[in-house]
């Protein structure tokens, strides 16, 4: 017998049924709720509600569990790459060596994007934040792709799939480049699909480009780790558009709008901003742990604790290793990184942090590997959206075989009641 939950509710008594997912979690089906008593749940910010049911990734913030269709994130950061795990997110399950072989090369068939999408790219000043740019780019796709996918097609979504892995990285390339002002360029199509990233990213057009293994290894386990984190807020907004039959990429552009906030995406950038100010201030580590201990003091502290995880970030378990390989490998003395590395190492062992369980989490390693690089800090959420694009399709996809119904939030409305109108001569 399916376990029940009894309500009341002005007088009424209501059974609704219980879900239970397969990792147990269990959730109070409230479908037939209004229709039965008139009143609506109020969830402010949907922390207690679920949106849907999906088989994609299972997080458990309690026990700092994090994984991809059953498989630990540990796993697969360990053993294989992001075009393997963006295989996985996308179609179930991790490919064999025939068809990873087919992804990527069907993926560098459609790594070209259309010349007149750089003219769209050149009515941005240079002033732009990447994440605009991307946003807008990724909207102009449909323009240069106005074919609508049919969802009941494997091979139309195949394609639409290969198409946006292909292009999206380009896209990437280009708001960094438009950033620094360097030329545009494509790819190379005898690379894998991380080298090719930093290829396009970096490579002077003066200078051969040379690969570096540590970084490679670095970017590729940053990439898996963002790929997906269940229904956080650009993935609902995904879902969300994408559930009114908006197509994939209009679908994915509003993703990135989402992700660009600094309460989400804009975190590991507001990381490096904190650790600047910091630095401007002297750069007393000491300092600034004290602030943050101090209830009636504003300073917070970024990149420390998350939102979900009550325990340690299990990604951040895996790229604080890479951020260390990355800064030993290019020996950077950058006293901002110091700084990074002092209030890292003081809230491990500072007991107010370790009780609280305020551990450095991804935003913060990532924030330091990405400025080991190179790369810009108003493009760190950019780099975000790259790891985060096999989970957002994988996502979208689900929600479009499910035939979810389109999304329509209930409100509580607290304004005016009913007033009659008056002439603009009687206001």
């Amino acid at each position: 017998m399916s376990e029940i939950a009894k309500l009341e509710v002005a007088g009424k008594s209501i059974e609704l049924p219980v879900v239970t997912g397969t990792e147990n979690e269990k959730g109070i089906d409230i479908s037939s709720l209004r229709g039965e008593t008139g009143v609506i749940t109020l969830d402010r910010g949907f922390k207690n509600t679920g949106s849907c049911s999906s088989s994609i990734t299972f997080l458990d913030g309690e026990k700092g569990i994090l994984r991809y269709r059953g498989y630990s994130i540990e796993s697969l950061a360990e053993g294989a790459d992001f075009l393997e795990v963006a295989y996985l997110l996308i179609f179930g399950e991790l490919p064999s060596k025939e068809q990873l072989h087919k992804f990527h090369t069907d993926i560098k068939g459609e790594s070209h994007v259309d010349e007149d999408v750089k003219k769209i790219l050149d009515g941005f000043p240079k002033s732009a934040h990447p994440m605009g740019v991307l946003s807008s780019l990724t909207s102009a796709l449909i323009a240069f792709n106005p074919s609508s996918v049919n969802v009941n097609s494997e091979e139309d979504m195949y394609k639409a799939i290969v198409k946006i892995m292909g292009k999206f990285p380009v896209l990437v390339s280009w708001a960094l480049r438009k950033n620094q002002g360097t030329p545009l360029n494509y790819g190379d199509n005898s690379l894998g699909y991380v080298e090719n990233i930093l290829k396009m990213m970096f490579k002077k057009p003066n200078e051969e480009y040379v690969q570096n293994q540590v970084v490679i290894d670095a970017l590729d386990k940053l990439l898996i780790l963002h790929a997906d984190h269940e229904q956080n807020c650009s993935t609902s907004t995904v879902r969300l558009v994408g559930s009114s039959h908006a197509g994939l990429f209009a679908s994915l552009s509003a993703g990135i709008c989402a992700l660009w906030g600094p309460l989400h995406g804009g975190a590991n950038q507001a990381v490096i901003e904190m650790l600047e100010a910091i630095k401007a201030d002297g750069g007393d580590t000491k300092k600034y742990m004290a602030k943050a201990k101090d209830k009636e003091d504003p300073f917070r502290l970024m990149g420390f604790g998350h939102r979900v995880y009550k325990n340690f970030d299990p990604r951040a378990k895996i790229i604080k290793v890479a951020a260390e390989e990355v800064l030993n490998d290019l020996g950077i003395d950058d006293p901002i990184l110091d700084i990074a590395k002092g209030l890292a190492e003081e809230a491990l062992s500072d007991p107010y942090f370790v009780d609280r369980k305020l551990y450095p989490n991804v935003d913060f390693y990532s924030g330091i590997i990405y400025r080991a690089l190179g790369i810009p800090t108003e493009m760190f959420t950019v780099m975000f959206a790259l790891g985060r694009l096999p989970g957002w399709i994988a996502q979208w996809k689900e929600m479009r075989e499910l035939k979810e119904p389109i999304g329509r939030p209930r409100q509580i409305y607290t304004g005016e009641n009913d007033r009659p109108f008056k002439t603009i001569e009687n206001r």
